[in-house]
């Protein structure tokens, strides 16, 4: 493998077409402003370099990333790519990950508006993120003690394993198929409309209107903080510890909770039942 230290490169198309080569210490960045650093390239590993130029690492397979910095300007840093490890990077452009395969994010920071969209297999691990749209129409993603705050996080994503994560995030899961959620916490307005297969484990719930229109979801064990109008037409078996606000209209299942603050029943077709437990 091929190694350069040092260096600042501004120039279109840097790299192109490079394999087995190591570059630490670098920069890219300048007047030239040169797009596509390392496009279609094979076996590279970057080390503390810093990124503000557009598009570095386009069609690039086998491709290691630490210690890094993609800034603002380092917009849609890594499309069309796969077996990627990312760790201790700052990934702060916008469209970072996108149309990728086999991805691992550990100990970095992402602040990235459209990040992940049709990924196919990405673990994040001990981050932080900050996005809009956040991982649509991805799949097969674990993610572990990860804080993120957003809007329309993972929509449309199918297949995920969520454990000890925080989210602060506005229809977070909608559409979601096949997810499960374990000793997390989401606030938010409308989680997971429209969901099929959620199941969330030891894990708190806050904010107005979640779990509608969902199927085959399942509570085992979860608190819930300020969640009116919970469950309308949904397909739910739910053990919750905490009072709910309100509840309306399951449309089948069991929901045991210690007290409802209000039952709404006036849809003749919803057929769930609440039953009153101290759990």
């Amino acid at each position: 493998m091929e190694h350069i230290t040092g260096g600042n490169y501004d120039e279109e198309r840097a790299f192109y077409g490079r394999s087995d080569l190591m570059i630490e210490n670098a920069s890219f960045a300048g007047p030239a402003d040169g797009e596509s650093a390392f496009k279609e390239c094979n076996n590279i590993i970057v080390k503390n370099t810093y990124f503000d130029l557009r598009y570095p690492f386009w069609h690039v397979d086998n491709l290691k990333i630490a210690d890094s910095t993609m800034t603002a300007n380092c917009r849609a840093a890594l499309w069309y790519s796969s077996n990627i490890t990312i760790t201790d990077t700052k990934m702060h452009g916008i469209k970072a990950l996108r149309e990728c395969s086999s991805v691992t994010i550990r100990n970095s920071d992402i602040i990235s508006p459209e990040f992940g969209w049709s990924v196919n297999g990405v673990n994040v691990i001990d981050s932080n993120a900050e996005s809009e749209y956040f991982l649509m129409r991805s799949k097969d993603i674990v993610f572990e003690n990860v804080t993120f705050k957003g809007k329309y996080s993972f929509q449309y994503m199918e297949n995920g394993i969520f454990k000890n994560c925080n989210f602060d995030t506005k229809d977070a899961f909608w559409h979601a198929k096949n997810v499960v959620v374990m000793n997390s916490t989401i606030k938010g307005e409308y989680l997971a409309w429209y969901s099929d297969g959620l199941t969330l484990i030891d894990s708190t719930i806050i904010g107005t209107q979640p779990l509608c229109y969902a199927k085959n979801l399942k509570l085992i064990n979860c608190r819930m903080i300020g969640t009116d109008l919970s469950f309308e037409k949904s397909d739910v078996m739910a053990s919750i510890t905490t009072p709910v606000e309100s509840i309306k209209n399951p449309r089948s299942g069991v929901i045991e909770v210690p007290s409802v603050g209000k039952m709404i029943n006036d849809d003749e077709n919803a057929k769930g039942k609440v039953v009153i437990k101290n759990l």
